[in-house]
């Protein structure tokens, strides 16, 4: 090789960055495992976290067993600081999706240095496993249904996960008015299954403080009361 001269990657094409993500598939989780071992974690590392988090999703509890990581682990002395905070950041994704604000957070619990958290979430990024403005798309749909919150609550909920305005407004466009009212008739249906007993004045009185905890406004509460008493 003459000098000046940089090698080609094995199989040829254009060089790439040891910071860039491998290219080449058009599926995000299998770009995701290709480039996760591309800095280090090998395919029976990659495919273990992955089975705990779909292990999780499934059951919605955390692992108990975390698999082995390689040069990563957080207890070790002379582990490579990205490698650590590598490892954290896995475990963590590998229980549910989180936003970068948290995962920020538990690298800040672990004592990671600042320009490294920022290399390990820069990069997991761009591989796609962190991702707020799906997370938010996917917490605005579940949390709805599920815990019929208010567009309200949803904001304040997603804000406090670090999610920043403007994804969580896009995440929220889809949710019109009717869906509100859809959602809190829902809530005060299901309040309202355990409070027969109550006299009218209290089921009035608490079925309005359920509503606005989470988040609806006036006219939803009064609107769905006068309905629903």
């Amino acid at each position: 090789m003459r000098a000046g001269e940089e090698s080609e990657p094995p199989g040829g094409g254009e060089a790439r960055s040891d910071r860039d993500p491998p290219k080449g598939s058009s599926d995000a989780i299998d770009q995701a495992r290709l480039w996760l071992a591309h800095h280090g974690l090998d395919q029976d590392a990659v495919e273990a976290v992955t089975d705990a988090r779909a292990a999780a999703a499934r059951t919605g509890d955390t692992p108990a067993a975390w698999p082995a990581l390689p040069d990563g682990d957080p207890d070790s002395p002379d582990a490579d600081p990205e490698s650590v905070a590598r490892t954290i950041v896995l475990r963590k994704l590998a229980a549910q999706a989180r936003t970068r604000q948290e995962l920020n957070k538990a690298l800040q619990a672990k004592h990671v240095r600042g320009e490294v958290a920022d290399i390990v979430l820069d990069r997991m990024e761009s591989a796609g496993l962190v991702n707020d403005a799906a997370l938010a798309r996917d917490w605005v749909e579940s949390r709805q249904q599920r815990r019929h919150l208010s567009r309200q609550g949803l904001r304040r909920e997603l804000a406090t996960k670090g999610v920043e305005s403007a994804e969580i407004e896009s995440a929220l466009s889809g949710v019109d008015d009717d869906d509100e009212l859809h959602a809190a008739r829902s809530l005060a249906e299901k309040k309202l299954r355990s409070m027969r007993e109550l006299q009218p004045e209290v089921r009035y009185r608490r079925l309005a403080g359920v509503l606005a905890r989470r988040g609806f406004g006036p006219g939803v509460i009064n609107r769905v009361l006068s309905e629903a008493l």
